[in-house]
């Protein structure tokens, strides 16, 4: 028996996967970096983005970084209100009704994740959140998903995980959840094998239970 959710947010409940992709690319554009296109890191964590973004200069690396993160992130804000899967704040609170407890566990900033929850009006359902940032290792390590279980007293055979990444998808099989991959929006081409199944909806999560 199912007995909570364990959502991802990026990609997931807020279709920001694009946002930051080209908001990352127009920054770096501005530093004099060029792409042939637009180099898709969905799914990845802080670290693995800037290595990736800047492989051989590490203290490059960093202040880019931080420039990213300080100044030019809080120019340029998430729409979140624009971007929410609508399905969310519904969704949610149906599994609520039903006693399914809800979490969300992300490898955004914790601001982040807070802000979200506040713009879908999902607080009063949902029952724990949880940071990447908080953790010792980012997904496809479970441990994000193994402490949000923890905190809501479950097993992981009771769990199902909603992701749409393949770090994520391998982070909730890891944890030993049910995983479901939500299908990205057009375009873009994950490899969502790895998961238990592939649903086109959040409200198909209400007929998996």
């Amino acid at each position: 028996m199912i007995k909570a959710v364990l959502f991802d947010m990026d990609g997931v409940l807020v279709d920001t996967e694009w946002f930051y992709n080209r908001r990352r690319v127009a920054f770096m554009e501005e530093k004099g970096f060029h792409f042939d296109e637009i180099p898709d890191l969905s799914g990845s964590n802080e670290p693995a983005i800037w290595k990736s973004l800047v492989p051989d200069d590490v203290e490059l690396r960093e202040r880019l970084r931080v420039e990213y993160k300080q100044v030019y992130s809080p120019d340029h804000p998430v729409p979140y209100a624009e971007l929410l899967n609508e399905q969310t704040e519904p969704v949610m609170r149906k599994l609520h009704e039903r006693g399914v407890k809800c979490a969300i566990a992300s490898s955004s900033y914790r601001e982040l994740i807070d802000e979200l929850v506040g713009i879908a009006g999902i607080a009063d359902v949902l029952d724990y959140t949880i940071s990447g940032h908080e953790c010792s290792a980012f997904k496809p390590d479970p441990e994000i998903y193994l402490r949000a279980m923890e905190a809501l007293g479950v097993e992981p055979t009771e769990c199902l995980v909603i992701e749409d990444s393949p770090l994520g998808i391998e982070a909730g099989k890891r944890s030993g959840a049910r995983v479901l991959a939500l299908r990205p929006h057009e375009g873009v081409n994950l490899d969502q094998s790895r998961a238990d199944a592939v649903i086109d909806n959040l409200t198909d999560i209400l007929a998996a239970l």
